[in-house]
């Protein structure tokens, strides 16, 4: 009597250490993406002897790279080409989140090729600032020192205690500008309110921490 013979291959495990692969950022990210892939997996099955050998292949896994987040909202800022930074700093010599904010401003305007507007605001009237000519020197040395020489400077002086988050939102919205930079040193001192800012702000804003 003829014997029917089965046989079945084992699929073999792909390999515990998989190939990873490193996609290379760009210039602006730090960021890396590992992708991981097996090797597809081979399952034979004969039945009965002399019957042709059939091999089914599982399809192989391909790593597709995708874009974070962050990388994502970073390629907003490759399409500005106006920046707002407002300063509320009453110092005539500016604090170090000032100073951090035109560093910041300057870098990106110069990187970018974005022209620059500075708005210098307090609630006192220019009669009254003893040393505002001291501080628009020190905003255009620091400016200048960022590599930046031209630079659009407004005054709004004498319009009120709660008037600063209104007037950045005022200033970006007239002259069309496509971000704001703000120190975190603004929102703490009470001079910008943070919650009235997605209200009046109509472009992207940094605000850079401490």
């Amino acid at each position: 009597m003829a014997l029917a013979h089965y046989s079945v291959a084992v699929p073999i495990e792909a390999s515990k250490h998989p190939k990873t692969s490193i996609l290379k950022p760009s210039e602006s990210h730090s960021s890396l993406f590992f992708s991981s892939v097996s090797k597809p997996r081979s399952v034979s099955i004969c039945s009965g002897i002399g019957r042709k050998v059939n091999h089914f292949h599982a399809p192989s896994a391909q790593a597709e790279p995708q874009e974070s987040p962050a990388s994502l909202a970073a390629e907003t800022f490759t399409q500005f080409k106006h920046v707002l930074l407002p300063i509320t700093d009453r110092n005539p010599y500016l604090s170090e989140g000032t100073r951090q904010a035109i560093a910041t401003s300057a870098a990106l305007a110069n990187k970018y090729g974005a022209d620059l507007t500075v708005v210098v605001i307090d609630e006192k009237q220019k009669e009254s600032i003893p040393e505002h000519e001291t501080q628009l020197s020190t905003i255009r040395w620091h400016l200048s020192e960022g590599g930046f020489q031209e630079f659009k400077l407004l005054e709004r002086l004498g319009e009120g205690v709660n008037k600063p988050t209104a007037i950045i939102g005022e200033v970006a919205d007239d002259l069309n500008l496509d971000l704001v930079v703000i120190s975190m040193e603004a929102i703490h001192s009470k001079h910008v309110d943070a919650n009235l800012l997605a209200e009046f702000i109509p472009c992207p804003v940094i605000l850079l921490p401490l």
